[in-house]
């Protein structure tokens, strides 16, 4: 007699001690780390190759996931020698309910099964509206809008999250998530001041974790470059570099190589290595030559003021001063944040020749507009300027930054508590379940690494 579901009474087949059908199997909540393994094998796979391919399908996850086929069996309610047949093309399944079973017992999305899950709609809504999402909250960025950028980046980024980590991993959804976590870590960068800076590094990092075997090598690319400067703002400056060279490996568009060539010469400056720092400058020159340099850090007005500050840091004034004489008034940044970093930088090389009004004036002048744009990390630098012993000091200028920062303070415990009043509204109108990533951003934590792969 073959045995029948305890539940309905159809034929079954038995899995550890409780007997039932597909349709009456609970979902294998006992056996989460097969779910995560189906959050990382579904983005690598050929979607075209896989969809409405049970047998394919079965296999993949399988393998993904290091399980037997008695093992899958087991956590289906099948037997092992269906399992084969199914994997093998001697079986199919059409039956409905049995491919909505395995969906919810694997955290397949519906989709790759050939059926309809109720979310799709949302779902889709949520692809087409995510890329306008993060396109826009690049623009704010770059207008001197982080803040907004944040606000915007925050509930997408928690929507695609959740829906990951469910198991619900389509590529669409991942690469979003990707761009979204990138676009958020570099806003993160901009507001937080130089203690904190390891928060963005944290942000893009776990972009690169997901990108790393995504099988895309432009995006990668990107992520590596946009992770490689947070980790030099973060202090990180060796494994900075160490990403950025892999950015260069992989990439081979010449706006993208330069923009890389340029955060490269910048961290080489920082760590004090001359002759890598020329190296790399006279490459990004030549990639100029060759260039229109529309980029927002490949652009004839970044390569330079990266030049300026690197030859000061290698202790070459004369030639700082020398380059700096080229920079002319109306040159206009490629955003608003640049020309604050170009202020506190010329402002420098006048104190270092003795023009301490000129320098004055030109801190005053970023300090007000650091302060606007909401940039407290170039506050920092200000107040590290103007404390210069033997150098240059200016109490008055010094005052004003401390008083700018302590401002820029208040409002990100101000921007932070406004976050977390979001969230719970985020969760009512996204009908959401909260995972432990939908925290407040700004007090981001983790036991990992800074994305130091």
């Amino acid at each position: 007699m073959p045995e029948r579901c305890d539940q309905c009474r159809s034929v079954a087949s038995r899995s550890g001690v409780l007997t039932s059908c597909c349709a009456c199997q609970p979902p294998a909540s006992q056996a989460p780390r097969t779910l995560i393994a189906a959050a990382s094998w579904l983005p690598a796979a050929d979607p075209d190759g896989l969809e409405g391919n049970i047998g394919a399908i079965l296999r993949s996850y399988r393998r993904a996931g290091g399980l037997t086929q008695q093992q899958l069996a087991d956590l289906l309610g099948f037997d092992r020698t269906y399992i084969s047949m199914i994997e093998r093309g001697r079986r199919s399944i059409t039956d409905r309910g049995t491919l909505r079973h395995i969906s919810r017992t694997l955290a397949i999305p519906p989709h790759v099964l050939g059926i309809t899950g109720s979310d799709d709609v949302d779902f889709a809504a949520m692809l087409s509206l995510g890329a306008s999402v993060i396109r826009l909250a690049n623009i704010a960025r770059h207008g001197g809008h982080a803040a907004e950028a944040v606000s915007e980046l925050w509930p997408l980024i928690i929507r695609l999250e959740t829906r990951v980590a469910s198991g619900h991993a389509e590529p669409e959804a991942v690469r979003l998530l990707v761009q979204a976590r990138v676009s958020f870590g570099v806003a993160l960068g901009h507001l937080l001041p130089e203690e904190q800076m390891a928060t963005a590094a944290r942000w893009t990092g776990r972009a690169l974790r997901l990108a790393w075997n995504f099988g895309d090598h432009s995006l990668l690319a990107s992520v590596l470059r946009m992770h490689g400067n947070e980790l030099r703002k973060a202090g990180h400056t060796a494994a900075a570099m160490t990403r950025l060279r892999q950015s260069l490996q992989l990439n081979d568009h010449p706006g993208h190589r330069g923009a890389a060539l340029v955060l490269l010469a910048r961290a080489a400056a920082e760590s004090g290595q001359a002759e890598l720092f020329d190296t790399v400058t006279g490459q990004c020159v030549q990639a100029l030559k060759t260039d229109e340099g529309h980029e927002v850090f490949f652009n004839a007005f970044t390569v330079r003021e990266v030049r300026i500050r690197g030859l000061l840091a290698t202790g070459r004034t004369g030639e700082a001063v020398d380059l700096a004489e080229g920079f002319a008034a109306s040159e206009s940044p490629p955003t608003p944040q640049w020309r604050v970093i170009e202020r506190v930088t010329t402002a420098d090389v006048l104190a270092r020749v003795g023009d301490e009004r000129g320098a004055a004036g030109m801190l005053s002048a970023a300090l007000s507009d650091a302060e606007t744009l909401r940039l407290p990390h170039q506050v920092q630098r200000i107040i590290r300027l103007t404390d210069q012993p033997g150098e240059f000091r200016n109490p008055t200028v010094r005052t004003q930054a401390q008083a700018a920062l302590t401002r820029l303070e208040r409002r990100l415990r101000e921007a932070t508590s406004a976050l977390k009043t979001e969230l719970p509204r985020v969760s009512r109108t996204g009908n959401l379940r909260l995972n432990h990533a939908a925290s407040c951003p700004f007090r981001y934590s983790s036991r990992t690494s800074c994305g130091v792969l």
